[in-house]
Protein backbone atom coordinates (compact mmCIF):
# COMPACT_ATOMS: atom_id res chain seq x y z
CA UNK A 1 0.00 0.00 0.00
CA UNK A 2 1.10 3.31 -0.98
CA UNK A 3 2.07 5.73 2.36
CA UNK A 4 1.78 8.85 -0.06
CA UNK A 5 -1.95 8.83 -0.67
CA UNK A 6 -2.04 8.50 3.07
CA UNK A 7 -0.03 10.84 4.28
CA UNK A 8 -1.97 13.41 1.70
CA UNK A 9 -5.34 12.58 2.82
CA UNK A 10 -4.26 13.06 6.72
CA UNK A 11 -3.20 16.84 5.90
CA UNK A 12 -6.38 17.60 4.78
CA UNK A 13 -7.98 16.68 8.04
CA UNK A 14 -4.97 18.37 10.35
CA UNK A 15 -6.95 19.52 12.47
CA UNK A 16 -8.79 16.12 13.18
CA UNK A 17 -5.32 14.77 12.86
CA UNK A 18 -4.09 17.09 15.81
CA UNK A 19 -6.67 16.54 18.10
CA UNK A 20 -6.58 12.80 18.43
CA UNK A 21 -2.62 12.79 18.54
CA UNK A 22 -3.13 14.90 21.55
CA UNK A 23 -5.31 12.92 22.81
CA UNK A 24 -3.12 9.94 22.61
CA UNK A 25 -0.49 11.83 23.84
CA UNK A 26 -1.82 12.65 26.92
CA UNK A 27 -3.28 9.66 27.63
CA UNK A 28 -0.16 7.67 27.33
CA UNK A 29 1.97 10.21 29.53
CA UNK A 30 -0.75 9.85 32.40
CA UNK A 31 -1.36 6.03 31.94
CA UNK A 32 1.99 5.00 32.14
CA UNK A 33 2.71 7.35 35.15
CA UNK A 34 -0.49 6.01 36.84
CA UNK A 35 0.73 2.59 36.19
CA UNK A 36 3.99 3.50 37.77
CA UNK A 37 2.80 4.91 40.59
CA UNK A 38 -0.01 2.08 41.19
CA UNK A 39 2.60 -0.41 41.11
CA UNK A 40 4.68 1.17 43.28
CA UNK A 41 1.77 1.73 45.85
CA UNK A 42 1.15 -2.17 45.78
CA UNK A 43 5.27 -3.02 46.42
CA UNK A 44 4.58 -0.60 49.51
CA UNK A 45 1.33 -1.79 50.78
CA UNK A 46 2.37 -5.34 50.42
CA UNK A 47 5.90 -5.35 51.67
CA UNK A 48 6.48 -7.57 54.50
CA UNK A 49 6.59 -5.82 58.15
CA UNK A 50 9.10 -9.03 59.20
CA UNK A 51 6.24 -9.52 62.06
CA UNK A 52 4.11 -12.01 62.29
CA UNK A 53 0.98 -10.13 61.38
CA UNK A 54 -1.86 -12.11 61.09
CA UNK A 55 -1.51 -13.06 64.76
CA UNK A 56 -0.74 -9.99 66.52
CA UNK A 57 -2.63 -7.48 68.14
CA UNK A 58 -1.96 -4.74 70.66
CA UNK A 59 -3.83 -3.05 73.15
CA UNK A 60 -3.06 -0.71 76.00
CA UNK A 61 -3.58 1.00 79.20
CA UNK A 62 -4.00 3.94 80.84
CA UNK A 63 -3.86 4.38 84.81
CA UNK A 64 -6.22 7.38 86.66
CA UNK A 65 -5.71 6.15 90.41
CA UNK A 66 -3.77 7.98 92.67
CA UNK A 67 -0.50 6.29 93.27
CA UNK A 68 -1.55 4.06 89.81
CA UNK A 69 1.93 1.73 90.60
CA UNK A 70 2.77 1.24 86.81
CA UNK A 71 5.74 -0.77 86.87
CA UNK A 72 3.40 -3.58 89.55
CA UNK A 73 0.54 -3.30 86.99
CA UNK A 74 3.25 -3.65 83.52
CA UNK A 75 4.24 -6.85 85.21
CA UNK A 76 1.39 -8.32 86.44
CA UNK A 77 -0.42 -7.83 82.88
CA UNK A 78 2.39 -9.59 80.99
CA UNK A 79 1.95 -12.27 83.26
CA UNK A 80 -1.76 -12.43 82.49
CA UNK A 81 -1.40 -11.83 78.98
CA UNK A 82 0.90 -14.46 78.35
CA UNK A 83 -0.95 -17.13 80.25
CA UNK A 84 -4.15 -16.60 78.34
CA UNK A 85 -5.54 -19.20 75.63
CA UNK A 86 -4.08 -19.29 72.65
CA UNK A 87 -1.22 -16.57 73.13
CA UNK A 88 2.13 -17.03 72.42
CA UNK A 89 3.93 -14.24 73.88
CA UNK A 90 3.63 -10.96 74.93
CA UNK A 91 5.90 -7.84 75.70
CA UNK A 92 5.40 -4.16 76.70
CA UNK A 93 6.73 -1.46 73.54
CA UNK A 94 7.10 2.16 73.47
CA UNK A 95 5.85 1.79 69.41
CA UNK A 96 4.11 -0.44 67.36
CA UNK A 97 4.89 -1.30 64.03
CA UNK A 98 3.46 0.00 60.77
CA UNK A 99 1.56 2.58 63.33
CA UNK A 100 3.10 5.88 62.38
CA UNK A 101 4.44 6.89 65.46
CA UNK A 102 7.37 6.16 67.69
CA UNK A 103 10.70 6.59 68.09
CA UNK A 104 13.58 7.95 65.53
CA UNK A 105 16.61 8.20 66.42
CA UNK A 106 20.38 8.39 64.84
CA UNK A 107 22.99 5.36 64.82
CA UNK A 108 26.88 5.59 64.10
CA UNK A 109 29.45 2.69 63.97
CA UNK A 110 31.63 5.31 65.92
CA UNK A 111 31.62 7.89 68.81
CA UNK A 112 31.01 11.44 67.78
CA UNK A 113 34.65 12.46 69.05
CA UNK A 114 34.96 10.77 65.59
CA UNK A 115 34.76 13.09 62.50
CA UNK A 116 31.15 12.40 60.76
CA UNK A 117 33.19 12.11 57.54
CA UNK A 118 34.82 8.99 59.25
CA UNK A 119 31.93 7.19 60.65
CA UNK A 120 29.03 5.12 59.01
CA UNK A 121 25.57 7.16 60.14
CA UNK A 122 21.89 6.16 59.57
CA UNK A 123 18.38 7.47 60.99
CA UNK A 124 16.18 4.33 62.12
CA UNK A 125 13.17 3.64 64.96
CA UNK A 126 13.37 2.55 68.08
CA UNK A 127 11.55 0.08 69.46
CA UNK A 128 11.98 -0.45 73.13
CA UNK A 129 10.95 -3.98 74.96
CA UNK A 130 11.66 -6.93 77.14
CA UNK A 131 13.62 -10.21 76.89
CA UNK A 132 10.24 -11.46 75.13
CA UNK A 133 10.04 -8.69 72.61
CA UNK A 134 11.51 -10.37 69.52
CA UNK A 135 9.07 -13.85 70.03
CA UNK A 136 6.36 -11.43 70.87
CA UNK A 137 6.75 -9.31 67.14
CA UNK A 138 7.49 -12.99 65.28
CA UNK A 139 10.60 -11.41 64.62
CA UNK A 140 13.45 -14.03 62.77
CA UNK A 141 16.94 -13.65 64.20
CA UNK A 142 19.42 -14.48 61.69
CA UNK A 143 22.56 -14.04 63.59
CA UNK A 144 23.55 -14.01 67.06
CA UNK A 145 20.72 -13.87 70.04
CA UNK A 146 17.94 -12.63 71.90
CA UNK A 147 18.02 -10.49 74.73
CA UNK A 148 18.10 -12.41 78.26
CA UNK A 149 16.31 -11.20 81.62
CA UNK A 150 19.65 -10.04 83.01
CA UNK A 151 19.83 -6.96 80.14
CA UNK A 152 16.40 -5.32 80.19
CA UNK A 153 16.59 -1.89 82.21
CA UNK A 154 14.11 0.37 83.42
CA UNK A 155 14.12 3.46 81.66
CA UNK A 156 11.86 6.35 84.08
CA UNK A 157 11.26 9.87 83.33
CA UNK A 158 14.56 10.57 85.85
CA UNK A 159 16.51 7.76 84.86
CA UNK A 160 16.95 6.76 81.01
CA UNK A 161 19.18 4.03 81.57
CA UNK A 162 21.81 2.47 79.90
CA UNK A 163 21.25 -0.39 77.74
CA UNK A 164 24.35 -2.81 77.12
CA UNK A 165 23.33 -4.45 74.30
CA UNK A 166 20.97 -4.19 71.16
CA UNK A 167 19.42 -5.93 68.57
CA UNK A 168 19.04 -4.53 65.01
CA UNK A 169 17.75 -5.47 61.43
CA UNK A 170 19.67 -6.41 58.38
CA UNK A 171 19.36 -3.60 56.75
CA UNK A 172 20.65 -0.94 59.23
CA UNK A 173 23.26 -3.76 60.31
CA UNK A 174 24.67 -4.27 56.51
CA UNK A 175 24.25 -0.37 56.06
CA UNK A 176 26.53 0.71 59.14
CA UNK A 177 28.80 -2.83 59.77
CA UNK A 178 29.04 -4.03 56.27
CA UNK A 179 32.02 -6.28 57.66
CA UNK A 180 29.69 -7.46 59.84
CA UNK A 181 27.30 -6.47 62.63
CA UNK A 182 27.69 -9.23 64.95
CA UNK A 183 29.61 -8.10 69.05
CA UNK A 184 30.05 -4.61 66.80
CA UNK A 185 29.48 -1.25 69.48
CA UNK A 186 26.74 0.52 68.23
CA UNK A 187 26.40 4.22 68.96
CA UNK A 188 23.30 5.98 69.78
CA UNK A 189 21.57 9.15 71.56
CA UNK A 190 18.85 6.59 73.43
CA UNK A 191 20.46 7.39 76.60
CA UNK A 192 22.03 10.49 75.47
CA UNK A 193 25.35 11.67 74.06
CA UNK A 194 26.99 8.58 72.69
CA UNK A 195 25.49 5.65 74.01
CA UNK A 196 27.51 2.92 72.98
CA UNK A 197 25.70 -0.46 72.77
CA UNK A 198 26.87 -4.07 71.53
CA UNK A 199 24.92 -5.62 68.84
CA UNK A 200 24.38 -9.06 69.88
CA UNK A 201 21.64 -10.07 67.08
CA UNK A 202 20.24 -9.33 64.02
CA UNK A 203 16.68 -10.30 62.92
CA UNK A 204 15.92 -10.57 59.32
CA UNK A 205 13.26 -7.74 58.87
CA UNK A 206 12.03 -4.82 61.14
CA UNK A 207 10.22 -1.92 59.64
CA UNK A 208 10.17 1.37 60.91
CA UNK A 209 6.72 3.00 62.44
CA UNK A 210 6.29 5.60 59.11
CA UNK A 211 5.59 3.65 56.18
CA UNK A 212 6.73 6.52 54.17
CA UNK A 213 10.20 6.44 55.50
CA UNK A 214 13.18 6.14 53.29
CA UNK A 215 14.52 4.23 55.37
CA UNK A 216 11.96 2.02 56.18
CA UNK A 217 13.64 -1.37 56.77
CA UNK A 218 16.19 0.47 59.10
CA UNK A 219 15.28 -0.01 62.96
CA UNK A 220 16.89 -1.42 66.35
CA UNK A 221 15.44 -2.72 69.46
CA UNK A 222 16.96 -2.15 72.88
CA UNK A 223 16.09 -4.35 76.10
CA UNK A 224 14.40 -1.23 78.29
CA UNK A 225 11.26 -0.96 79.61
CA UNK A 226 9.63 2.49 79.75
CA UNK A 227 7.97 3.17 83.24
CA UNK A 228 5.96 6.64 83.05
CA UNK A 229 8.79 8.68 80.87
CA UNK A 230 5.86 10.64 79.44
CA UNK A 231 3.17 9.46 80.21
CA UNK A 232 2.77 8.10 84.55
CA UNK A 233 0.21 5.86 83.91
CA UNK A 234 0.13 4.53 80.08
CA UNK A 235 1.85 1.34 79.30
CA UNK A 236 1.12 -0.31 75.68
CA UNK A 237 1.66 -4.20 74.94
CA UNK A 238 1.94 -6.50 71.71
CA UNK A 239 0.70 -9.86 72.16
CA UNK A 240 1.46 -12.64 69.40
CA UNK A 241 -1.16 -15.33 69.29
CA UNK A 242 -1.26 -19.08 67.62
CA UNK A 243 -2.87 -18.74 64.09
CA UNK A 244 -6.71 -18.48 64.24
CA UNK A 245 -7.08 -17.67 67.84
CA UNK A 246 -5.96 -14.08 67.22
CA UNK A 247 -9.64 -12.33 67.64
CA UNK A 248 -10.48 -14.37 70.85
CA UNK A 249 -7.21 -13.42 72.89
CA UNK A 250 -7.77 -9.79 72.04
CA UNK A 251 -11.07 -9.71 73.48
CA UNK A 252 -9.89 -12.22 76.44
CA UNK A 253 -6.68 -9.79 76.94
CA UNK A 254 -9.31 -6.79 76.70
CA UNK A 255 -11.34 -8.69 79.58
CA UNK A 256 -7.92 -9.92 82.03
CA UNK A 257 -6.57 -6.70 82.24
CA UNK A 258 -9.55 -4.45 83.01
CA UNK A 259 -10.35 -7.11 86.07
CA UNK A 260 -6.54 -7.16 87.43
CA UNK A 261 -6.94 -2.88 87.76
CA UNK A 262 -9.74 -1.36 87.92
CA UNK A 263 -7.86 1.97 88.29
CA UNK A 264 -7.01 2.13 84.62
CA UNK A 265 -8.51 2.51 81.31
CA UNK A 266 -8.16 -0.43 79.10
CA UNK A 267 -8.29 0.67 75.45
CA UNK A 268 -7.46 0.39 71.75
CA UNK A 269 -7.14 -3.32 71.45
CA UNK A 270 -6.36 -3.12 67.33
CA UNK A 271 -4.54 -6.35 65.19
CA UNK A 272 -1.75 -5.69 63.32
CA UNK A 273 -4.12 -6.11 60.20
CA UNK A 274 -6.47 -3.20 60.89
CA UNK A 275 -3.33 -1.29 61.82
CA UNK A 276 -1.77 -1.70 58.73
CA UNK A 277 -5.03 -1.17 56.68
CA UNK A 278 -5.97 2.35 58.49
CA UNK A 279 -2.29 2.99 57.67
CA UNK A 280 -2.20 2.20 54.03
CA UNK A 281 -5.62 3.58 53.48
CA UNK A 282 -4.51 6.39 51.25
CA UNK A 283 -2.10 3.87 49.13
CA UNK A 284 -4.83 1.63 48.68
CA UNK A 285 -7.64 4.58 47.99
CA UNK A 286 -4.89 6.15 45.24
CA UNK A 287 -4.70 2.85 43.23
CA UNK A 288 -8.02 2.90 43.12
CA UNK A 289 -8.60 6.37 41.55
CA UNK A 290 -5.79 5.71 39.40
CA UNK A 291 -7.13 2.57 38.20
CA UNK A 292 -10.37 4.80 37.44
CA UNK A 293 -8.53 7.19 35.32
CA UNK A 294 -6.80 4.88 33.38
CA UNK A 295 -10.06 2.84 32.36
CA UNK A 296 -11.81 6.52 31.66
CA UNK A 297 -8.92 7.67 29.79
CA UNK A 298 -8.78 4.71 27.67
CA UNK A 299 -12.19 4.39 27.47
CA UNK A 300 -12.45 8.37 26.43
CA UNK A 301 -9.43 8.02 23.79
CA UNK A 302 -10.89 4.68 22.37
CA UNK A 303 -14.44 6.39 21.63
CA UNK A 304 -12.16 9.22 20.37
CA UNK A 305 -10.72 7.39 17.46
CA UNK A 306 -13.85 5.49 16.24
CA UNK A 307 -15.52 8.96 16.51
CA UNK A 308 -12.67 10.60 14.29
CA UNK A 309 -12.47 7.66 12.35
CA UNK A 310 -16.09 7.33 11.79
CA UNK A 311 -16.41 11.04 10.32
CA UNK A 312 -13.68 10.21 8.02
CA UNK A 313 -15.57 7.07 6.31
CA UNK A 314 -18.98 9.51 6.15
CA UNK A 315 -16.73 12.07 4.17
CA UNK A 316 -15.16 9.57 1.86
CA UNK A 317 -18.07 7.44 1.30
CA UNK A 318 -17.35 8.89 -2.60
CA UNK A 319 -14.00 7.21 -2.61
CA UNK A 320 -14.34 4.55 -1.49
CA UNK A 321 -17.04 3.59 -3.58
CA UNK A 322 -14.56 4.66 -6.17
CA UNK A 323 -11.98 2.25 -5.29
CA UNK A 324 -14.43 -0.40 -4.73
CA UNK A 325 -15.64 0.11 -8.62
CA UNK A 326 -12.11 -0.47 -9.79
CA UNK A 327 -11.24 -3.68 -8.13
CA UNK A 328 -10.39 -2.85 -4.60
CA UNK A 329 -11.10 -5.63 -1.98
CA UNK A 330 -13.12 -5.60 1.42
CA UNK A 331 -9.63 -6.16 2.45
CA UNK A 332 -8.18 -3.63 0.93
CA UNK A 333 -10.65 -0.91 2.39
CA UNK A 334 -10.11 -2.40 5.61
CA UNK A 335 -6.21 -2.08 5.74
CA UNK A 336 -6.46 1.22 4.51
CA UNK A 337 -8.44 3.03 7.51
CA UNK A 338 -6.39 0.60 9.81
CA UNK A 339 -2.94 1.87 8.34
CA UNK A 340 -4.10 5.73 8.63
CA UNK A 341 -4.69 5.03 11.84
CA UNK A 342 -1.41 3.39 12.98
CA UNK A 343 0.25 6.29 11.64
CA UNK A 344 -2.12 8.48 13.90
CA UNK A 345 -1.51 6.80 16.85
CA UNK A 346 1.95 6.78 16.08
CA UNK A 347 2.58 10.49 16.13
CA UNK A 348 0.26 10.80 18.88
CA UNK A 349 2.93 7.69 20.72
CA UNK A 350 5.65 9.78 20.06
CA UNK A 351 4.85 13.07 21.34
CA UNK A 352 3.49 10.77 24.34
CA UNK A 353 6.70 9.37 24.70
CA UNK A 354 8.19 12.82 25.12
CA UNK A 355 5.46 13.64 27.63
CA UNK A 356 5.63 10.97 29.85
CA UNK A 357 9.48 11.09 30.92
CA UNK A 358 8.78 14.85 30.99
CA UNK A 359 6.17 14.45 33.36
CA UNK A 360 7.89 11.69 35.46
CA UNK A 361 10.56 14.35 36.17
CA UNK A 362 7.46 16.70 37.38
CA UNK A 363 6.47 14.11 39.34
CA UNK A 364 10.19 13.39 40.91
CA UNK A 365 10.68 17.10 41.29
CA UNK A 366 7.45 17.72 43.45
CA UNK A 367 6.52 14.44 45.19
CA UNK A 368 9.65 12.31 45.04
CA UNK A 369 8.23 9.78 42.79
CA UNK A 370 11.64 7.70 41.96
CA UNK A 371 12.54 7.45 38.17
CA UNK A 372 10.13 5.40 35.60
CA UNK A 373 11.52 3.00 34.43
CA UNK A 374 12.76 2.89 30.73
CA UNK A 375 10.34 -0.49 30.10
CA UNK A 376 6.93 1.86 30.97
CA UNK A 377 6.80 4.22 28.04
CA UNK A 378 7.17 1.70 25.03
CA UNK A 379 5.06 -0.64 26.95
CA UNK A 380 2.60 2.16 26.91
CA UNK A 381 3.08 2.77 23.18
CA UNK A 382 2.15 -0.60 21.95
CA UNK A 383 -1.09 -0.76 24.47
CA UNK A 384 -2.15 2.48 22.86
CA UNK A 385 -1.64 1.27 19.38
CA UNK A 386 -3.85 -2.08 20.22
CA UNK A 387 -6.22 -0.01 21.54
CA UNK A 388 -6.18 2.27 18.23
CA UNK A 389 -6.46 -0.58 16.24
CA UNK A 390 -9.11 -2.26 18.37
CA UNK A 391 -11.12 0.74 18.12
CA UNK A 392 -10.64 1.34 14.26
CA UNK A 393 -11.72 -1.92 13.34
CA UNK A 394 -15.74 -1.23 13.53
CA UNK A 395 -15.34 2.08 11.36
CA UNK A 396 -13.11 0.31 8.95
CA UNK A 397 -15.29 -3.10 8.44
CA UNK A 398 -17.99 -0.49 7.70
CA UNK A 399 -16.22 1.46 5.38
CA UNK A 400 -15.32 -2.29 3.71
CA UNK A 401 -19.08 -2.87 3.57
CA UNK A 402 -19.74 0.11 1.25
CA UNK A 403 -21.18 -1.03 -2.42
CA UNK A 404 -20.02 0.47 -5.28
CA UNK A 405 -23.96 1.16 -6.42
CA UNK A 406 -24.03 2.98 -3.20
CA UNK A 407 -21.08 4.90 -3.90
CA UNK A 408 -22.42 5.59 -7.37
CA UNK A 409 -25.54 7.12 -6.02
CA UNK A 410 -24.14 9.75 -4.23
CA UNK A 411 -22.32 11.71 -7.17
Amino acid sequence: MEIRPILNALMRNKTGLILIALQIAITLAIVCNSVFIILQRIDKVNRPSGLDDNNIFTISSLGFAPNFDLKGTIRQDLDALRALPGVIDATTTDAVPLSNGGWGEGFSDGPQKVPEAQRKNAGGAVYMTDEHGVNAFGLRIVQGRDFNASEVSIRTKDDSGHPTSVIMSKALADKLFPNGALGKTLYSGISGTDTATTVVGIVERLQEPWVNSQEVENAVIFPQVQIGEYDAGSSRYIVRTKPGQRDAAMAAAQKKLGEINKGRIVRDPKSLQEIRGQTYRQDRAMTVVLGTVIVALMTITGLGIVGIVSFWVTRRIKQIGTRRAIGARRFDIRRYFMVENVMVVGFGVVIGVVLTYAFNLWLMQHYELPRLDWFYAPLGAVLVMLLGQLAVFGPATRAAKVSPAVATRTV
